[in-house]
């Protein structure tokens, strides 16, 4: 593989700073950060005064302990704008995530804040070895999702050139990837597998492909895909992380050097880890859940955003900033799949609107090659006919491909098919590494 290691000149000051240095940073924004939450997002303001507490409160970075967390409800509960912190003439763009009943989680934009983002992601880039004059296939879906233009925008920043490809049509990708010659692929890794799979059943070499790094987010995977991606394309591959409630992807991200965690940047993103169960902050090295808190976001800024994730944090190495591990799971019920987040309750919602079925379902996720599928096994009221079940099966299918944006495989059951359980049912059974 080629070397792709960056000079130390390349590097910002603040990638090479003090843990001081850093810190000062942080304090300074944060106390802007908090105080213009309290100022102008309402649910903060009314959280903030519940427990007593006010942004003035903070003298030093372990006084955010003492403010309450933020959770996905929160954003729900404030559909659609009620988390924009400046009026809607300020705000340049829009994204979301899927949410229950065709409702994303919806998140603004400041040009400020498209100027900052652009940036962490041209730090990521340049972080896996991304240069000014490279050319970069850009396979992650564009739209409301924020992996498509927000690698976009960050390798344009960058200086490099960008083939904005977007996901699907498989050999299309293919017949760019050669024709084209891109330095740099920035794709979802189960994707990147599939597109791996697809050259060599078509005879293609992948290691004769131009592509030097691959940039891979939006779903946990494996330090046995990257060996695998790494042999089969003699390129190396590096591990992007982001949320949309927090900024997109660019929160952190892998150095080509090193490989081993994700460095937070730090200026832009407060981490802490926590116990998922107590809320309790823990030491760096303890595992626990992700919580960030923006520090410079203007449209909307986010504090201590619980992401669910589970990992730990760790001292920089390649750069100054911690480094997060690669995430290990979750702490709640989320599937990723394809890059689409979903939970179990979304799915419920979907069949509980169509007259005829029940809320017994279960989801089972699988392999199907190199990607992940989920089948959606549903219960009816009544015995019916296999028509009917066919009818049936093509309306869950289509509201979650509408709701949800991801395709499932749907089958509808006589009633009492499915286990029942005394406890808490079973809605969710994995069989991917069977």
């Amino acid at each position: 593989m080629e070397d792709l290691t960056p000079r130390t000149i390349d590097l910002e000051p603040i990638e090479r700073a003090s843990t001081d240095e850093i810190q000062s940073v942080q304090l300074e924004r944060m106390k802007w950060s908090l105080n213009h939450a309290y100022r102008n997002v309402a649910m903060y303001r009314d959280r903030f005064d519940e427990v007593g507490i006010h942004p003035n409160d903070l003298k030093e970075l372990s006084d955010l302990a003492k403010f309450p967390f933020t959770v996905k409800n929160d954003l729900r509960d404030t559909y659609p704008f009620g988390m924009f912190a400046v009026p809607m003439d300020q705000v340049r763009r829009i994204h979301g995530s899927s949410g229950t009943t065709g409702k994303p989680i919806v998140v603004g934009y400041t040009q400020n804040d498209l100027n900052m983002w652009a940036d962490v992601v041209a730090r990521s880039i340049r972080a896996a070895g991304g240069r000014k004059g490279m050319l970069i296939h850009n396979a992650y879906g564009y739209g409301l999702f924020t992996g498509g233009l927000g690698l976009h925008a960050g390798a344009e920043r960058l200086g490099c050139a960008v083939v904005p490809m977007s996901g699907g049509q498989t050999e299309r990708q293919i017949q760019l990837i050669q024709d084209f010659k891109p330095d740099i692929i920035v794709v979802t890794p189960s994707y990147m597998m599939t597109l791996l799979d697809e050259m060599e059943r078509h005879g293609i070499d992948p290691r004769t492909t131009s592509m030097k790094a691959g940039v891979f987010g939006a779903e946990v995977w494996t330090e046995e895909m990257r060996r695998e991606m790494e042999a089969k394309l003699d390129m190396h591959a590096v591990d992007i992380y982001g949320l949309s409630e927090v900024v997109g992807p660019g929160v952190a991200n892998e150095c080509v050097e090193t490989k081993d965690g994700l460095h937070v940047w730090e200026d832009h993103f407060y981490p802490e880890i926590i116990d998922p169960e107590t809320g309790e902050v823990l030491p760096d090295g303890q595992e626990g859940e992700l919580v960030f808190t923006s520090l410079t976001k203007e449209a909307f800024p986010i504090v201590r955003y619980r992401t669910r994730d589970l990992t730990r944090l760790l001292p920089g190495t390649a750069r100054s900033f911690r480094r997060i591990e690669k995430i290990t799971g979750r702490s709640d019920d989320m599937i990723i799949l394809r890059g689409v987040n979903l939970f179990p309750s979304q799915i419920e919602e979907i069949i509980l609107g169509i007259p005829g079925l029940v809320a017994q379902y279960q989801l089972v996720l699988k392999k199907s090659g190199r990607m992940d599928t989920l089948d959606v096994l549903v219960e009816t009221r009544d015995i019916v006919q296999d028509s009917d079940r066919h009818t049936l099966a093509k309306q869950v299918k289509g509201r979650i491909k509408d709701v949800i944006g991801v395709s499932t495989h749907v089958e509808i059951l006589p009633p009492k098919t499915l286990p029942r359980s005394e406890g808490k049912a079973k809605r969710l059974v994995d069989q991917r590494n069977l």
